[in-house]
């Protein structure tokens, strides 16, 4: 006579014997992952997104965490009242707003990921591109056309900054402790300033220096979409400029895929954009046949 089983149990072992040879083939592999947005401000998604980076860390992948904090950061101006100003939706970064800036994000935020990451089970050490030399950054150069005479001209954002050089020796220390690096995009440029880095750019940066098997950037949006709105599950640069040129690809989405180009084609094996407004997305794009997101790969 057959032994019954627990349809729900026996479910959970078909997803597990599934996400075998995914679990292959990544052990050992480094993930970064980019995680801001409102995914960053729900409680809920805070923890799926912990538990998803202590899973990852426990069958043998090493996450490595960039975080975000726009929101954040200006929120704490507001209620210091302290003005912010853009150019071009960047913002202008002045010696008071660095400063809070790495409060908030160094401070924070860094912390508050670190402790869900705790209450999730795992072990995390929250740092920023200060710390062991991990990042040095230049100062952002930037033009913008003048309305009246349409002639572009430098505009100087403050102390907003890229990364110039990668010391992934910390991070390297760090992982291999067994615990998850935590990283707020801070970092001091060659002239002793701190520069505060998109989240992004850092993110993509690291990813290439590590050699990653994936970039992932947590959105707010599924992935890349076509004209009639549904999601583009793989891209190569060549088809990236070609969805540019066309108009399908715009705004916001433009800089983040320029994050995955250079990552892809500087050592990253792919980077995929997805919806961090989606529990345990992540683990839907690596562990599953049919993904959650867009994979860019080199080509």
């Amino acid at each position: 006579m057959p032994i019954p089983h627990d349809p729900a149990m026996l479910s959970k072992a078909e997803t597990l014997v599934d996400a075998l040879p995914y679990l292959q083939r990544y052990a050992g592999r480094t993930f970064v992952v980019k995680y801001g947005g409102h995914a960053m401000g729900d409680p809920e998604l805070a923890r799926d997104f912990a538990e998803d980076v202590v899973l990852l860390k426990a069958v043998g992948i090493n996450p490595v965490v960039v975080h975000g904090g726009g929101p954040q950061i200006g929120a704490m101006l507001k209620t210091m009242g302290v003005e912010s100003r853009f150019i071009d939706g960047l913002r202008v970064t002045d010696k008071q707003t660095a400063q809070v800036a790495e409060m908030v994000l160094s401070g924070v935020i860094n912390k508050e990921i670190v402790g869900w990451i705790a209450q999730a089970g795992g072990k995390a050490m929250g740092i920023s591109g200060k710390d062991g030399g991990l990042v040095t950054a230049s100062k952002v150069q930037r033009t913008a056309k003048d309305p009246d005479s349409n002639i572009e001209r430098a505009v100087d954002l403050g102390f907003v900054g890229e990364p110039a050089k990668i010391d992934i020796g910390v991070i390297e220390t760090i992982s291999s402790a067994g615990m998850i690096p935590v990283i707020a995009p801070i970092a001091p440029g060659e002239d002793g300033q701190t520069y505060n880095i998109n989240a992004d750019t850092m993110a993509g940066a690291i990813a290439a220096a590590l050699g990653a098997s994936r970039l992932f950037l947590l959105t707010d949006v599924r992935g890349v979409l076509d004209k009639q709105g549904e999601l583009l599950t793989d891209l190569t640069p060549c088809d990236i400029v070609k969805l540019q040129q066309d108009g399908t690809i715009s705004g916001g989405m433009i800089p983040k895929l320029e994050t995955c180009i250079h990552a892809v084609e500087a050592g990253c094996e792919a980077a995929v954009v997805l919806d961090g407004r989606v529990s345990h997305a992540m683990l839907l794009e690596i562990f599953t046949q049919e993904g959650a997101g867009t994979l860019i790969r080199a080509g």
